[in-house]
């Protein structure tokens, strides 16, 4: 019995084992191994390799098949363990339509603590502003501050400049921010879809994060062996512009690349009004042009990278060119002396005063998972060359004729040269579905240096370092809860600047010399601080609900440190302070959001302390040695409360209809200082957009049809600060339609907006030219057709 046993035993002990691997020999992992008849098999691990064992002697057929490749039958012997290994090729396989699903938005939204807005690219074509920023003017809690056709500053929940973050992909973007006339060198055209954090980032993206993020992001990854891009045609009415940006990327296995290319003209902008008084002085305005606005832009982008199968890194190069004027009647405050001659004989010339921007910025991005740790990297170099131009003018003690031994142009006005090197690591770990920690660190140098007649702040070096933790843990399968801790240190040094003309200083002897006069002293300041969040998500099918309490801060920057000189497009003569202390914020965010298949409403509601605000504030003295007489403003500080949110609802009336309402609402109010009990210079408006939206999938040959219209309701802001003047309300229609037709089996898709309707004279409360009364621009017809090409590599 011991004997037939052991023979039966050995009979069925056989295996067979072997590995499975496509024709570059990588593993097939999930790949099936059969035999038949007896119904047997094994799938294939990471590794490639599989085994199948209790076989007993015999003639078997095998099976070997992968989704995607061509199964592999063959017949084979067993009369002892035996090794069969298989190579699998592609195969064509016909399928029918496959509808993937996924709304990114509505996830992302429920992942986050922070109130987020999803913008992709559908939103910015059909919605593409002057400049990116006032694209996204239309969302509820975001603002501009503007000074001309294409210089915007983005504004969220009533706070801008160095309290919000620009990030283009995985790096901040960094130009002179601190200047209301300093747009953002980023090409609208480059940015595929971007993210909005409305509150504060402070824990992910560092000191300047105090009221938000923008999160800007390029063109996803190409699918393999394609190639493609699109052709981009504009045109707007208002200021003549025409714009074009062309655009192709490919994808050979693991390489990529993607190559965009702009170009924009655009003339002196209208607005609804013959003149504008600037102070005592009424300006007349030839044929409703804003004389000296006109400008051009010419930009390049490139991407390239590689893509493995736990490795990605990804290079992104940019270079943008610009050069505008600055409104002729109001750079400097001198009206009077402008050659309305000369700017008027063409809307598209650019005359003293302009400005001309170079950015240029290279960045690499790289990840690389292994398991459960995923590690990341962004190192960006940045350069932003600026200079603005104006004809010499002597002010106070400056020669009447400029000596030409100073080492720069008589006309040229400023100069700042920004260097800027950036580097962000990130490490992720995941647990399991459940847990996820990360940590971070951020680092970043600036080196600005200043150049020409004029001052307002002095050359500079910055270095930033911070580093982070934070952990999400899912409670449930409907709520989860994220917790973090940062701390930052920066180091701030600017450098001594005197006058490059001498002016006469009566001692305590009533003796009169020349000197040259010292306008800002070096100053080397160390800040250091701790920020930290806890947010907490709980999400239904149909209702979710978020919260969110943390600390955040803020460095002052060198302009408010140090600043000593005329700023010509505020009209005013600003001060700094060298003893400020950094900026702490205290923020309670909160969000309740209904969906359903007709309904979606949502509000988002804040609380925010500031224990010591920076701002400028205005005094009853004047300057009289660098400029005709500007109003000192100084910077300072106080203890601000702020509260507010915004609201939408949207309700689908049929198929093809939808009616909305979307409204945003800021409240601020100092706590101390000279303007106790006054709110903050330039907040915003109460506004409230009322939309209705037709939509047709299809019509005969035109597809994803589309009528929209914003009816615009502004309050009045009467809650000012002196001298500001209260600005009137405002009501404005903006009509947007358009959709994809075929043109000879080419998809041309086309998108039409009507800014202004009905061309109405209306002034905004936050824009730097309602200072001087200069009202917004007039009617707008804009016209964007996008044409989409792509095929096959071989």
């Amino acid at each position: 019995m011991i004997f037939l046993c052991a023979i039966s035993f050995g009979q069925n002990n056989y295996s067979l084992s072997g590995t499975v691997v496509d024709k570059n020999s990588e593993p097939l992992t999930g790949a099936a191994v059969t035999l038949l008849p007896i119904e047997k098999g094994a799938i294939v691990d990471a590794r490639g390799k599989y085994t199948i064992s209790g076989l007993t002697k015999g003639t078997y057929t095998v099976t070997v098949s992968f989704i995607g490749f061509k199964s592999v039958v063959d017949t084979i012997l067993i009369n002892g363990s035996k090794t069969y290994n298989a190579r699998l090729v592609e195969a064509s396989i016909n399928l029918h339509e496959v509808v993937v699903a996924y709304d990114y938005a509505k996830t992302r939204k429920k992942e986050e603590a922070l109130n987020v807005e999803i913008v992709n690219e559908k939103y910015l074509k059909q919605n593409m502003g002057g400049s990116l920023m006032k694209t996204l003017e239309r969302l509820p809690g975001i603002t501009t501050i503007d000074i001309g056709s294409g210089q915007s500053k983005p504004v969220i929940r009533g706070l801008g400049f160095n309290r919000v973050v620009v990030v283009e992909n995985g790096v901040k973007h960094e130009g002179q921010e601190w200047g209301e006339d300093h747009g953002l060198e980023i090409d609208q055209y480059a940015v595929d879809n971007l993210e909005i954090i409305k509150g504060p980032a402070s824990l992910m993206y560092g000191s300047d994060a105090i009221g938000g993020v923008i999160d800007l992001k390029n063109r996803n990854l190409p699918a393999d062996n394609s190639i493609g891009g699109t052709v981009d045609l504009s045109g707007k009415t208002n200021n003549n512009l025409v714009g074009s940006s062309i655009s192709m990327y490919g994808r050979k296995k693991w390489f990529f690349a993607d190559l965009r290319a702009t170009i924009l003209d655009y003339g002196d902008y209208k607005v609804p009004t013959d003149s504008v008084d600037i102070y005592s002085y009424r300006a007349a305005l030839y044929k409703n042009h804003l004389r000296n606005t006109a400008g051009k832009e010419q930009n390049l982008n490139l991407s390239f990278g590689i893509i493995q199968r736990k490795f990605l890194s990804r290079f992104f190069v940019s270079d943008v060119n610009t050069k505008s004027g600055f409104f002729a009647n109001a750079h400097g405050l001198e009206p009077r002396n402008v050659d309305a001659g000369l700017h008027d004989k063409s809307s598209n010339d650019i005359h003293f005063p302009y400005q001309k921007v170079n950015h240029f910025k290279t960045i690499n991005k790289s990840e690389y998972t292994w398991g459960n740790l995923k590690f990341e990297s962004d190192l960006g170099f940045q350069r932003n060359f600026r200079q603005e131009w104006s004809q010499y003018v002597s002010h106070g003690y400056m020669p009447a004729v400029f000596p030409g031994s100073q080492g720069f142009d008589a006309d040229l006005e400023r100069q700042f040269e920004k260097y800027v090197y950036s580097s962000n690591l990130k490490f992720t770990y995941y647990k399991n579905d459940f847990f996820q920690l990360l940590v971070g660190l951020n680092s970043e140098y600036q080196d600005n240096r200043i150049d020409g007649r004029g001052f307002i702040i002095p050359a500079f070096k910055q270095l930033s370092v911070g580093g982070f933790l934070l952990a999400k843990y899912a409670l449930s399968a409907k709520s989860s809860i994220q917790m973090g801790v940062r701390y930052d240190y920066t180091h701030i040094k600017t450098l001594r600047y005197n006058d490059w003309f001498s002016s006469p200083v009566i001692s305590l002897d009533n003796d009169i010399t020349l000197q040259y006069l010292t306008r800002a002293d070096a100053i080397s300041r160390h800040f250091s601080n701790t920020s930290w969040s806890v947010g907490y998500n709980y999400n239904l099918p149909t209702l979710s609900f978020k919260t969110n309490v943390g600390k955040s801060f803020r460095v002052p920057i060198a302009k408010e440190l140090a600043a000593n000189g005329v700023n010509y497009h505020h009209f005013s003569y600003e001060a700094g302070k060298p003893d400020l202390s950094p900026e702490v914020s205290y923020q309670l965010d909160a969000g309740v959001e209904y969906n359903s298949n007709a309904i979606a409403m949502g509000v988002t509601p804040f609380l925010n302390y500031f224990s010591n605000y920076i701002y400028l504030n205005p005094t009853s003295e004047h300057d009289r040695l660098y400029g005709n007489g500007n109003q000192i403003y100084n910077y300072t500080q106080s203890e601000v409360f702020r509260y507010g949110g915004e609201m939408h609802a949207h309700y689908q009336v049929i198929e093809s209809l939808r009616v909305g309402v979307m409204g945003e609402f800021v409240y601020s109010k100092q706590l101390s200082g000279e303007k106790k009990g006054f709110t903050l210079p330039f907040s915003p408006p109460a506004s409230m957009i009322l939309n209705v939206k037709y939509d047709k999938r299809k019509i005969k040959s035109a597809e994803n049809l589309y009528l929209s219209i914003d009816y615009r309701i502004t309050a009045p802001q009467n809650n000012i600060v002196p001298p500001e003047e209260s600005t009137d309300g405002y009501q404005i229609i903006n009509i947007s339609l358009g959709g994809d037709v075929k043109l000879l089996n080419q998809k041309i898709s086309i998108s039409m907006q009507v800014q202004n309707l009905l061309n109405t004279k209306y002034f905004n409360h936050t824009s730097y030219y309602r200072l001087i009364n200069v009202p917004e621009p007039g009617r707008n017809l804009i016209m964007n057709i996008s044409i989409p090409f792509s095929g096959k590599i071989k």
